[in-house]
């Protein structure tokens, strides 16, 4: 019933959206005044609520407004830039946008913003969701206070595999994708680590345990008596620069010379790089990022470099008289708007799995008016809000945009990943092998998918659980994590120092400074009592909880993957991102993407780029649920 009624509820929304577009389209009355006046009063009203009920507690249409209020109150109030005038002076210099740069990304994301073009470009600050007065990194007497190494030890290891309920594998190497095209601090500084001491019952291989800091801004200067400041070494935008890289020597290795196309080998794998090859440290693919690899990511790259080549065929078909050029730009374009679009409409909700939260990313895509109006008539509205984002205006902001140091720490969400795979056959569900992380991870993943046919390796994923985001369930491998140059890391503890070191708040100071308020006891905050007294064990008082581990203590709303604290900072952050990137705003049109393009967007989601690529998962795939819950086994799927 209450999915009956919640459906009810979200249509009455999408109509009332509906004929409120169409009769203030031309109405005089609604000037750009009184939509200021309608988007203050919308805020005020959604904060006034949220004080007193949560989102996830009240109806679901007015859940549905509510979170919309309550992002443009963010937007207000959580987003700071951290430009300085040296990159200013660099742009006043910048040579003119060339008619190439106003039709296509470009390697390293510049040209975004025609006006701005540093903005977004790799090698650029990150910039904060806080007034960077609350974001100096932790004195040196703080790092350490609790040890880093204490609260993964004791707050954190996994004891038994917790999975999450409706959430596959494939949505944990989906989003760890994502985030390769996202960010990356880049390569840690060597002098000055860290020094942690042990316990006495730690056998951890060497004493102490040394932390490397994180690479400084160059253009920082101490002396300056702002906070420190770190650099995106990726493009800051929603480019898929994870399967094209972030310049322009890395996408002329990767293309193939002919047809727009990526290269791929002839066993339709990645092709192994030649000029590492099988010595490389961390992986063998050619693609735009390789670190950190796995089989979850080798799955993901080689798909989309395969649906990169698909969408030239098709562009080669409908534009004979294309260059190579126009069709490679053209096939970038496309593959990375539909992986935003898998984004929103496939994973989000997913992970986001309560009747309102799930509605706003699809909203956010096709606006309040719903799939159905948009696929019968397309935009209504050029309100955003209404019809969606891609196609709407640009929006600019006072601030520019960049992916935020606060954004990267609530993505720490390693607990989706197990510590052991079980491949299975997608034909009969039969076992093949059962293989720990470290033997599917860096160079060892290309003789797992040398020896299992993708279709399998894919079923596999797909059936498996992730692991849930809670306290007690961080992977074991990766508390010892053998990186392919000889060194240990545990990256729980890690985790914990990046962001005390970068200036990430603790748990409680993150809550005061998004208004949700404080938790003021364990209690509160941890509603299992064993948990609760290790955490006050080791933290004492509730306001010294990091980030990361009040996210994992904190209960989610019903149905979601992740809690309300990290939400609220998804939403703000996802909308950002879309309506200040013109090619998924106002130039998300057929004069840059080219009418097929956007069709090949529109008719397409991840169960049809899984059925392209591997038709014998098509009768696995879930008929009407997403493809990143997990699949029914042994049979199709109902």
């Amino acid at each position: 019933m209450r999915t009956l009624s919640s459906r009810r509820g979200l249509a009455v929304t999408g109509i009332a959206a509906v004929v409120a577009a169409r009769s203030l389209r031309h109405s005089p009355w609604f000037t750009t005044p009184l939509r200021g006046v309608v988007r203050h009063g919308i805020k005020a009203l959604a904060r006034w609520i949220d004080h007193r009920r949560p989102w996830h507690r009240v109806p679901v249409p007015l859940g549905v407004l509510l979170l919309i209020g309550l992002r443009e109150a963010l937007r207000d109030d959580n987003f700071f830039p951290t430009v300085e005038p040296e990159q200013q002076r660099a742009e006043a210099g910048a040579a003119p946008s060339s008619e190439r740069q106003r039709r296509v990304r470009t390697a390293d994301g510049s040209f975004n913003v025609l006006d701005s073009p540093l903005t977004g470009k790799a090698g650029t600050r990150f910039a904060r969701n806080f007034d960077p007065e609350h974001t100096r990194p932790e004195p040196e007497s703080m790092l350490l206070t609790p040890n880093p190494r204490t609260v993964s030890r004791v707050l954190l290891t996994r004891d038994t595999f917790i999975p999450a309920p409706n959430v596959n594998l494939l949505a944990a190497a989906w989003l760890q994708f994502m985030i390769h095209g996202w960010f990356s601090h880049g390569k840690n500084q060597k002098s000055n680590p860290c020094k942690i001491p042990l316990a006495a019952d730690d056998d951890w291989p060497e004493r102490p345990m040394t932390m490397l800091r994180s690479a400084p801004d160059p253009s920082y200067t101490p002396s300056s008596n702002r906070p420190p400041t770190f650099v995106n070494q990726t493009s800051h935008w929603w480019d898929a620069s994870q399967i094209y890289g972030d310049d322009d020597a890395c996408v002329a290795k990767l293309r193939a010379g002919e047809g727009g196309r990526l290269r791929m080998g002839e066993d339709g794998l990645l092709p192994i790089d030649p000029d590492t090859g099988l010595d490389d440290e961390y992986g063998v693919n050619v693609t735009g990022v390789a670190g950190n690899w796995w089989i979850g990511l080798s799955l993901l790259h080689t798909l989309f470099t395969r649906e990169h080549n698909a969408i030239c065929d098709a562009l080669q078909s409908a534009y004979p008289s294309w260059s190579d050029d126009d069709v490679f730009d053209h096939a970038r374009l496309i593959n990375s708007a539909l992986m935003v679009k898998i984004f929103m409409v496939d994973w989000a909700p997913v992970i986001t799995a309560h009747p309102v939260a799930a509605y706003v990313p699809r909203a956010a895509w096709y606006g309040l008016a719903g799939e159905r109006i948009h696929r019968r008539f397309g935009r209504i509205s050029s309100n955003p809000l209404i019809s969606g984002v891609p196609g709407s205006p640009t929006r600019r902001d006072a601030h520019r945009y960049a992916i935020t140091e606060e954004l990267v720490a609530i993505y720490r969400n390693h607990a989706f990943l197990p510590d052991t795979f079980s491949f299975r056959r997608a034909a009969d569900d039969g076992d093949l092998c059962e293989v720990d992380f470290p033997d599917a991870a860096f160079r060892k993943s290309r003789a797992l998918e040398e020896a299992i046919p993708m279709r399998d390796l894919f079923y596999s994923f797909c059936t498996m659980n992730a692991g849930a985001l809670t306290l007690h369930n961080f992977p074991r491998f990766l508390q010892r994590l053998a990186e392919p140059d000889g060194t240990t890391v545990d990256l729980a503890a890690t985790d914990i120092f990046r962001t005390r070191e970068r200036g990430v708040p603790r748990y409680n100071e993150y809550r005061r400074l998004t208004r949700l308020g404080p938790v003021r006891s364990f209690e509160e905050l941890c509603p299992n009592p064993v948990w609760r007294e290790e955490l006050r064990n080791v933290y004492g008082d509730v306001d010294a909880v990091d980030l990361v581990v009040g996210l994992y203590a904190e209960p989610p709303p019903p149905g979601m993957a992740i809690p309300d604290s990290s939400y609220r900072l998804f939403i703000l952050m996802t909308s950002i991102r879309l309506e200040q990137d013109r090619f998924l705003s106002q130039d998300y049109r057929p004069e840059i993407y080219s009418l097929e393009g956007l069709a090949w967007i529109e008719r397409n989601d991840m169960r049809s780029v899984l059925s392209r690529h591997y038709p014998e998962l098509a009768p696995y795939l879930p008929r009407s649920r997403s493809p990143f819950t997990p699949w029914q086994r042994s049979a199709p799927a109902g």
